[in-house]
């Protein structure tokens, strides 16, 4: 039977005038915004698979190939408070048609143009439009789901990112070196075009206050410092995070001697296992009825395992090494806990007409601190060795933990 919504009335939108959709249309538009944000992290991410092909066989340095790969990146980084300030006064609906329209046309110039500089420019457009995706499909959550099934829904919708960069592990690297870069580059466009198809197919702006209280929406960060703790929180936890995702792999190879091929099934394999600790986490937070103290205890969590992980990896024998390989798994899963968490605060937190915005200096905190996390932790690396790194890590989980606005939050509802 149809289901009132849990925030809004409605005005400016697509959705029809009773503003209800079905139990199953909820869950349809969360499963295509979830794969409209996979298609992305594909088109995002996807380009780091080229890197080889572009170094081996187009006579790049590293340095030239890795800057054609972070090019979507630095494109996503640009637009991320832009198409907010569009989801906030456009709607969810024809911001993520106008992006994901974006993201393949420019993926279509990418497989078209001769040359990897002409395709790191289409890529930076590319990744420029796909952010659009980032406010827009996690608005579609916030908007359409009551709050004691909004963690559950934004945890699953947050699985998007490891199952995008999964699809383009399973085939970019594949395709490139059996086929070329251009052939590689038709997975993140077909993905796209596909997720377009399912966005316009499925997907109905949630209702919202009417238009004419816009002017009237108090900014909510005047009111007190709870996002920006929010903010805060998330960026100091991306650091374990993204020293683990960085630099896992080349532990297992370089410091544990692992076979390439098999290190990569299980950093693989724990990608799968995040994605199920966001699914959880969130999933959790409905049943305590917070955000923050699940994120507490996550960053609580994160710090201990960081810091039994570089205790580990400092030893030697069999059992302890065993160990640290337990670990780097469990920390994989446990620092990636939260991103849901710190989505739907700040979203429940912004408002009809302002979470699109917070959404997107959200994600650019965290993905500006995840850009500088594999240069600085490599040199840490370099001087000290992987347990330094890894323990070094844990305290960002400590600050994080105590930053954490818990007395702040509002009840649920």
């Amino acid at each position: 039977m149809p289901v009132p919504t849990p925030l809004m009335g409605a005005d400016e939108q697509s959705a029809p005038p009773a503003a209800t959709v079905s139990v199953r249309r909820r869950w349809a538009m969360l499963a295509v915004s979830t794969a409209a944000q996979a298609s992305s992290a594909t088109m995002v991410h996807g380009p780091a698979f080229l890197i080889p092909v572009l170094h081996t066989r187009e006579g790049m340095t590293l340095a030239e190939a890795g800057l054609v790969a972070a090019a979507p990146m630095a494109g996503l980084m640009c637009t991320l408070v832009a198409w907010g300030l569009v989801v906030d006064r456009r709607g969810e609906r024809l911001a993520l048609l106008t992006g994901i329209t974006g993201v393949v046309l420019a993926g279509l110039v990418a497989v078209l143009v001769d040359g990897p500089w002409l395709v790191a420019a289409a890529l930076f457009v590319a990744g420029a439009c796909s952010s659009a995706t980032n406010a827009a499909s996690g608005r579609i959550v916030v908007g359409w789901f009551p709050p004691e099934r909004r963690g559950l829904a934004m945890g699953i919708r947050q699985c998007a990112q490891p199952l995008g960069v999964g699809l383009g592990a399973l085939t970019m690297a594949f395709l490139a070196d059996a086929h070329g870069i251009t052939a590689a580059l038709w997975v993140p466009l077909v993905a796209a075009a596909v997720a377009l198809v399912l966005v316009a197919a499925l997907v109905i702006d949630p209702p919202r206050p009417p238009a004419a209280e816009r002017a009237g929406a108090p900014n909510p960060y005047r009111a007190d410092r709870y996002l920006a703790r929010v903010h805060g929180t998330s960026m100091l936890l991306v650091v374990p995070q993204f020293v683990v995702w960085t630099f896992g792999l080349t532990w297992l190879v370089d410091e544990l001697g692992w076979a390439a091929g098999f290190a990569g099934i299980v950093v693989a394999g724990t990608q799968l296992i995040g994605a199920l600790g966001r699914i959880g986490s969130g999933h959790l937070s409905d049943l305590v009825r917070s955000r923050t103290r699940p994120m507490q205890w996550i960053a609580w969590a994160a710090a201990a395992t960081m810091l039994a992980l570089g205790a580990a990896a400092s030893g030697s024998g069999a059992a302890v090494v065993g160990l640290a390989v337990l670990l780097l798994v469990v920390a994989s899963a446990v620092t990636v806990a939260d991103n849901g968490l710190a989505y739907a605060a700040v979203a429940e937190r912004a408002g009809a007409f302002w979470s699109g915005r917070a959404l997107g200096i959200q994600n650019t905190g965290q993905y500006l601190v995840a850009s500088a996390v594999p240069p600085v932790a490599g040199i840490v690396i370099t001087a000290w060795g992987y347990g330094a790194a890894f323990a070094l890590a844990a305290g960002f989980g400590l600050v994080a933990a105590a930053m954490v606005p818990v007395a702040q939050e509002r009840a649920l509802g």
